[in-house]
């Protein structure tokens, strides 16, 4: 299972989001750039960067983003106000390993599909569950689809990955998050990414054990240190044996 250590970026720092609300942020007073950097020296093989701005139409994150893509040192997947054909093609073009698509893919299944195939194994379907129907617009607008048909509609799609988040986990269950994510998972030959249900290393632990699910983003437990990251990847993958590197 592939650890994403996450960061959501709001005004130029990191944040984190209470169920999506923009208005309420948690600041992190730590530097974005330098906190990429730090994922890929613990050992991290892909990072998630989420441009909250992005998502109400603002280009100010621009820069810093592209710099982390320089900068951090391993591959970045990029999500946050993707509803253009030319701005993934842009951000792709810079740099970006991936880009996640979510209200576009609602709003215009068809293009969806279209650039996938053009871009094959770069673009992430997310699935943003809310009591058993997809959000869409940064969790603000519920669509008439249930989760299953979602992905059911994108059958064939050559999507990198599905990124699954149960919006209920923040004020619910692990079990019947770990539930949303599971059903998803079974559903699809698409791997499938948790997020917003590790807030601990034994939550890395259990989702490894469901064995469908192929990864896990982490966002607030990484800055509030409820999870160790080099923890979290050696949890992911225990089987990993250590190699010793020789200079």
């Amino acid at each position: 299972m592939i650890i994403y250590p996450t960061i959501e970026i709001q005004n130029g720092r990191c944040v984190s989001l209470h169920r999506g609300r923009l208005e309420e942020p948690s600041i992190w007073h730590v530097d974005p750039v330098e906190k990429a950097k730090e994922f890929a020296h613990a050992g991290a093989e892909w990072m998630h960067v989420t441009d909250l701005d992005a998502m109400a139409g603002s280009n100010k994150n621009h820069d810093l983003i592209l710099k982390i893509i320089r900068d951090a040192g391993l591959p970045v997947q990029l999500g946050g106000g993707f509803r253009t054909r030319d701005r993934i093609a842009e951000w792709i073009n810079l740099g970006a390993g991936r880009i996640v698509v979510s209200t576009l893919a609602a709003q215009n299944p068809h293009l969806v599909k279209e650039i996938a195939f053009h871009h094959p194994d770069q673009i992430v379907l997310s699935i943003d569950v809310w009591k058993g129907h997809v959000l869409t617009h940064g969790w603000k607008t519920e669509s008439s689809y249930a989760p299953e048909a979602f992905i059911d509609a994108f059958k064939g799609t050559p999507f990198a990955a599905v990124v699954v988040t149960d919006i209920d986990y923040d004020i619910g269950d692990a079990d019947a998050a770990l539930g949303v994510v599971s059903r998803i998972a079974e559903r699809t030959k698409i791997p499938v990414i948790a997020s917003g249900i590790v807030r601990t290393v034994d939550d890395v632990s259990r989702l490894r054990l469901l064995g469908e699910v192929s990864g896990a983003m982490i966002s607030r437990a990484l800055f509030n240190k409820t999870v160790n990251l080099k923890d979290a990847l050696r949890e992911a993958r225990p089987d990993t044996a250590h190699v010793a590197e020789f200079i």
